[in-house]
């Protein structure tokens, strides 16, 4: 659905002396499949917005060439806006429209019939849950309920491809809630959704896959759980009694040795033993049996898995938040 090569940006800022050149993408090559939730990851500044406008064609790229649900970026852009929804992080609603008038002026841009614009914005407001406010005007509606709107202007011509910039910076958490819920709706009626986000647990539980920029190039890429094994696996605490300690842990680590998906094995807090395994929860029966066969029971057992922000300190050397 997206296939970018080599894609970049730059910007001048400052003037005169002081002018400068700022890369603010810099080659970047990403895949997303159709019928996905793709995120792009990263803290402000990263490349995120201006990768987005990029691919929603609100700015030329420098360099680099992109194809959208069949469509050049380059050659074909009207063919590529007839193809998207794109849904910025500020929103379009008007304060003095209703959210139906929204909804049927957004399907007239499109080139829809009066008839069939009217017909496409009742649907969008029953699908979005919209009945209850849709013929007020929308300076009164709250953020969540903005955004639903946000959602539903994006998609009321049916896009293939939609476009979500930072979809719920600002919101409660009832408000994000609702919107990961239309946004997993979205990709479950078959549309692909593209969203960028610096919020780790957004990303973590929202999208299929993720990409995570830093300074304008793609540092990582793949499902959120993917990402996380390839750091370090997970870690898990083995408990050990105190009685006789020492003899128990050598015991135990003797024992462990050889299980199979071990990266290392360290001595914890408290007479813990921290396993590092590609798979934790997979390995917990084993290591049971293991410490079973060894005659040391544990007292605790204690699966730690490693976050999104883990993995960008990993790639990058500093945390994400």
């Amino acid at each position: 659905m997206i296939l970018t090569k080599g894609l970049r940006k730059a910007f001048r800022s400052g003037a005169g002396r002081r002018a400068a050149t700022v890369d603010a993408v810099r080659g970047l090559d990403l895949t997303v499949e159709p019928g996905e939730i793709f995120g792009l990851l990263g803290p402000n500044g990263a490349g995120k917005t201006t990768t987005m406008r990029m691919l929603a064609t609100l700015i030329r790229p420098d360099g680099g060439d992109a194809t959208l649900a069949g469509a050049d970026l380059r050659t074909e852009p009207g063919e590529v806006r007839r193809r998207i929804g794109y849904v910025s992080q500020g929103g379009g609603t008007t304060d003095g429209a209703t959210a139906r008038e929204e909804l049927v002026h957004q399907a007239r841009l499109y080139g829809l019939g009066k008839a069939e614009a009217t017909r496409r914005a009742e649907a969008a407001v029953t699908a979005f849950e919209l009945t209850g406010f849709a013929d007020r005007p929308c300076r009164g509606y709250s953020g969540g309920q903005r955004r639903r709107v946000d959602l539903a202007l994006g998609v009321v011509h049916r896009p293939r491809l939609l476009f979500l910039d930072e979809p719920t910076v600002g919101l409660d958490p009832p408000g994000r809630a609702a919107v990961w819920a239309e946004v997993r709706r979205l990709r479950d009626d078959g549309m692909t959704v593209f969203l960028t986000t610096h919020y780790l647990d957004e990303a973590d539980a929202l999208c299929d896959r993720i990409g995570i920029v830093d300074q304008g190039r793609l540092v990582a890429e793949g499902t959120p759980d993917q990402l996380k094994r390839e750091i370090s696996g997970d870690a898990l605490s083995v408990g050990l009694p105190e009685v006789g300690a020492v003899a128990t842990a050598a015991r135990a680590e003797a024992a462990l040795a050889a299980l199979p998906g071990l990266h290392r094995m360290e001595p914890g807090e408290a007479g813990e033993l921290r396993l590092y395994l590609d798979d934790g929860a997979a390995a917990v029966p084993r290591v049971l049996r293991a410490l079973a066969a060894a005659g040391v029971e544990p007292t605790e057992l204690r699966l730690q898995r490693p976050s999104l922000d883990d993995v960008f300190l990993a790639r990058t050397g500093r945390p994400l938040g």
